[in-house]
């Protein structure tokens, strides 16, 4: 097959194990850069272009689509689904997940277990919305952050006030959510391919630190999954609509609760974690669906 991969730097791990898998299975793998795709809309004849040419003959997308670039990239996925192209992640998917509230939203009506969350108008009654998350101290997260950057942990009210208010004057949109104090500063990334989990890792901050991602210095290991975690991963990403992606979730004293769910989840951390092969699981999947 043909498959491409839509990513902005081939040097990436997630991107170059994509390509390597593969390759491995003899299938042609492209990397294409969204950003600088052109889409030609017209009356039965959706088109890409990129680098002067069309893209033509494809079998399958892997969208690799960073936050910053969101949008675009969204449109050329449903480009390429217009052009009857298998994607390991759909559009509508990779959207719905971009949007932090409304992924809550959907995971809140499916009855899977959320940290307590607030959202607000800027609201200036930053009373209220302390105690709706059950007091300090809560976690601050701006709706657009990655990787741990914008997320802020406020110990006690003053200092829940004093961000609340600066986020607010910035006119940047927040969510403030209940802090749980018994996940210890760690949570669990669940890979799922599919409907299936294919890895899970357990990350933890490092000293001091509440914010487990690898990305700000945490450490990650391999994990097994209790039922319940299992399912609530499971049952996050069907309802998300994704084949393809990385649930976060905290151990609380009330079971299992989603954090959030990423629909281009990196796989140099997970893979170092638990020894799969992660990209291979994703080259299987789209053989089993790409026509």
């Amino acid at each position: 097959m043909k498959i491409v991969v839509l990513s902005r730097n081939p040097n990436l791990y997630s991107t170059k194990r994509l390509v390597e898998a593969g390759k491995n299975r003899n299938h042609e793998m492209l990397i294409i850069d969204h950003t600088k795709c052109d889409i030609i809309i017209e009356k039965k004849k959706p088109a890409i272009r990129y680098k002067h040419e069309l893209i033509t003959n494809v079998d399958a997308v892997i969208p690799r689509i960073g936050a910053s670039v969101t949008f675009f990239g969204t449109a050329v996925v449903r480009q390429f689904e217009m052009m009857k192209v298998f994607t390991a992640v759909e559009s509508q998917a990779l959207m719905r997940s971009r949007d932090k509230l409304r992924s809550l939203q959907v995971l809140s009506r499916a009855g899977l277990g959320l940290p307590k969350t607030v959202f607000t108008n800027y609201s200036k009654n930053v009373e209220d919305v302390i105690h709706d998350v059950g007091g300090t101290p809560l976690v601050i997260k701006l709706l657009e952050g990655t990787q741990g950057l914008g997320v802020v942990l406020a110990e006690n009210d003053n200092a829940a006030t004093s961000v609340l208010e600066a986020f607010n004057g910035l006119q940047a949109r927040v969510i403030v959510q209940e802090f749980v104090k018994e996940a210890k500063g760690a949570d669990i990334r669940v890979f799922i391919v599919d409907g299936v989990v294919v890895g899970a890792m357990k990350r933890q901050g490092k000293e001091g630190e509440f914010r487990s991602n690898l990305h700000r210095g945490g450490t990650a290991e391999i994990i097994k999954l209790s039922i319940d975690e299992e399912n609530a991963a499971l049952k996050a990403a069907r309802v998300m609509g994704l084949g393809v992606a990385g649930v976060d979730l905290l151990q609380s004293d009330r079971g299992p609760l989603i954090l959030e769910v990423n629909s281009s989840p990196g796989l140099e951390g997970i893979e170092a974690a638990t020894g799969v092969d992660i990209a291979g699981k994703i080259i299987h999947y789209i053989e089993r669906h790409a026509e």
